[in-house]
């Protein structure tokens, strides 16, 4: 026979409440992680745009250093005696130029997108779903004690 409590609902009742009001909270916290993921979505977009750009010119960049590296093998090769080029700087330190410019770009776009995707992630929604994990865990630990 179960327990009566002063206002009138037994032990099995306020169990059974208990346990509606977990699911309640789970079903909560899940439509609130889909709304926020849902939100989240835009900045995600954003921050792989970033990354793509940032990949592309980074890969232009690093073309163009394998072309002024080639470039620099040449003109290394080129005999002593020869005579001087009519530019004041070499095609082989333009390219290098203009790659590292590239790859610095590149670079700074990428990093722009990783940040933005470090503030992508539903830290509220983790919080609180640790949070109640937490609580669920602890009170169950509770219940433990108090039946021993």
């Amino acid at each position: 026979m179960a327990t009566e409590v002063k206002n009138g609902a037994s032990l099995t009742e306020l169990v059974q409440g208990i346990v509606a009001d977990v699911g309640d909270l789970v079903r909560q916290e899940v439509r609130f992680a889909r709304k926020e993921i849902t939100s989240d979505l835009r900045k995600t977009r954003n921050a792989a745009a970033y990354l793509l750009a940032g990949g592309a010119v980074a890969l232009v960049g690093l073309i163009l250093l394998s072309l002024s590296v080639g470039h620099l093998l040449h003109w290394l090769s080129l005999p002593a005696d020869h005579a001087e080029m009519t530019a004041r700087l070499p095609l082989w330190a333009a390219h290098g130029i203009v790659s590292l410019v590239l790859l610095a770009i590149g670079g700074a776009l990428c990093w722009m997108g990783y940040q933005k995707f470090e503030n992508v992630l539903p830290e509220q929604t983790l919080e609180t779903v640790q949070e109640n994990v937490a609580w669920m865990t602890n009170s169950n630990d509770v219940k433990n004690a108090s039946s021993k």
